[in-house]
């Protein structure tokens, strides 16, 4: 893997194989005192064999433009990139397919859509997602920096052409108190939005305020943008405090909640689920089921030092790992909240929803070094994202919206990685793209026949945790963890735990990061060194 490279991702796999993404920074333009850099990437291309096929780094097709993504519409694959024009004070959006045979453009730059600014302080963010059945594509954009929200939804074909007009959806609400979390594009062309809203708080110091979230905020719109209904998010008196919505293909709206029994609860007391009909934005059915604390992890252990010599941390780790743990998030306003992370739909019109408890918060370290022959000192600020990833909730929904049964797996994952910024909270803003982080931690799940497969790294020492309020070890070291699969059987949810192979001597692999196709998931794995170019892997985990 050359240097310098900032992302590696499987982006899509078929019956000739699988197609890995390599993003990284390409020279835009040269000064005499330095230079300007654009956002690059490489598509490889493996067979089933996992063979090299091809390798296109499609630099000189983007040279002027900044890479977006490759995207996968039904069958075609597209490669989109963005280009800024300062003298119109406009970014347009462009896309061109790509032969998945040769991996070259099949055409030139197509043009998608564009942006204006109207104001200096104008920020465009925008979005590529896909309809309710991932059958069109569907461009979600926002001009940050005004006094109100106002968002553009727009519908393409698999041939890039447009197939509505742009939809404006505005609201009342103060940018700075108001985040987008999720845009669903029904398949009747209505439109629902998933914000959060929050409130300004009195913090520990005087004048010092912060942004707490306060409730969620769904509304339906018309396909012209007109707000049809606002959803109910304090349901039976129960406080939704993190939402998924998925429409069932050609069917209704399925809603499921973690709640709280207080308006402003810090702990999940159950979960909810309400089918709701996706003309009228009326409730069909709720059913809810109380989650006992009892459930939750009780206790995590470092669990490195019992381990074997080559194990065992060193006194500076252990030092940095102690402070780390006596680290409090400085983002008063956000507390551990259960992030939903996969939804199934089952052979009987049912149901199965996994989440996974997630944290994620920055701090910073400072290291001074002495100056010599008379010149001053330097000081360095060194900025670490952390990532802790929970326990793993897995619940069935029947077709009656009835819960059949919830499952929780005790497991505590936690990466750090060394950022040049602030990455902010777990809840990122709706435009933000997703950098593939973290890497080694979370879980990739597939479906096979009436089983759910979970795959995730955790420590040795926990293969034989599947069952709540066993102790867990925490895996930190993901160089020295082994992957298991969980098979979760989705008419009872039995689970069955085994190891799949360990990660020690080879690139560390990233379940999370995995492709389906069919019963096969294909994953990479990264070694990074300290000297000389990363050393990835590529694998293929095929489930009977």
């Amino acid at each position: 893997m050359r240097k310098g490279t900032t992302d590696l991702e499987v982006v899509h796999t078929d019956h000739d194989g699988v197609y890995l993404q390599e993003g990284h920074l390409a020279l835009k333009s040269y000064f005499v005192i330095g230079a300007t850099t654009r956002a690059s990437a490489t598509l490889v291309k493996l067979d089933r064999s996992m063979a090299e096929i091809y390798r296109n780094d499609f630099n000189r097709e983007l040279k002027g433009k900044n890479f977006i993504q490759f995207y996968i519409l039904q069958d075609r694959l597209y490669i989109f990139a963005s280009e800024w024009i300062a003298r119109e004070k406009t970014l347009s959006i462009y896309g061109a397919e790509i032969d998945k045979r040769t991996g070259d453009m099949a055409g030139g730059w197509v043009p998608v859509t564009s942006f204006q600014k109207e104001e200096k302080r104008d920020e465009i963010n925008y979005r590529l997602s896909y309809n309710a059945d991932s059958s069109r594509m569907v461009v979600v954009s926002t001009m940050e920096g005004r006094d109100r929200n106002e968002y553009t939804i727009q519908e393409f074909d698999k041939a890039l052409k447009a197939t509505t007009k742009p939809v404006k959806v505005t609201n009342e609400f103060d940018p700075k108190t108001f985040r987008l979390e999720d845009v669903l594009y029904l398949d009747n062309k209505k439109i629902i939005l998933v914000g959060r809203v929050f409130e300004y708080q009195e913090g520990k110091k005087k004048k010092n305020k912060f942004l707490d979230f306060s409730h969620y905020n769904i509304r339906l719109y018309s396909e012209r943008g007109r707000k049809e209904k606002e959803f109910n998010t304090s349901i039976n008196g129960r406080w939704l405090i993190s939402t998924k919505l998925v429409q069932e293909k050609g069917k209704d709206i399925v809603l499921a909640a973690f709640y709280s029994k207080t308006k402003k609860g810090k702990t999940i007391d159950g979960l909810l689920v309400q089918r709701i009909n996706s003309m009228t934005g009326d409730p069909i059915s709720t059913s809810e089921k109380h989650i006992d604390h009892s459930l939750l992890t009780g206790l995590v252990e470092q669990g490195d030092d019992d381990d074997d010599d080559d194990d065992k941390e060193s006194r500076a780790e252990r030092k940095e790992r102690q402070k780390l743990d006596n680290i409090k998030d400085e983002g008063e306003a956000f507390s551990r909240y259960m992030r939903f992370r996969n939804i199934f739909h089952t052979p009987d019109n049912g149901l199965v929803v996994l989440a996974e408890e997630y944290h994620q918060f920055t701090y910073t370290r400072q290291s001074s070094s002495m100056g010599s022959d008379g010149r001053m000192g330097t000081t360095t600020t060194t900025t670490y994202t952390v990532y802790e990833c929970g326990d793993l909730f897995i619940c069935r929904i029947n077709a009656n919206t009835e819960i059949g049964w919830l499952q929780v797996v005790p497991k505590s994952q936690r990466e750090v990685i060394q950022t040049g910024q602030s990455r902010g909270n777990a809840w990122v803003n709706y435009f933000e793209y997703n950098d593939n982080r973290p890497f080694y931690a979370g879980f990739g799940a597939m479906q096979t026949g009436n089983t759910v497969r979970v795959l995730f790294n955790d420590h040795p020492k926990n293969a034989t945790v599947n069952q709540p309020g066993q102790k867990v070890k925490l895996a930190r070291r993901f160089n020295k963890s082994d992957c298991f699969v969980l098979t979760v059987n989705l008419s009872n949810g039995h689970i069955d735990r085994k190891m799949l192979y360990t990660n020690t001597g080879i690139p560390t692999s990233m379940p999370r990061l995995g492709s389906v196709f069919a019963n096969d998931m294909y994953m990479v794995g990264k070694e990074d060194r300290l000297f000389g170019k990363s050393k990835i892997a590529v694998g293929r985990v095929t489930m009977n």
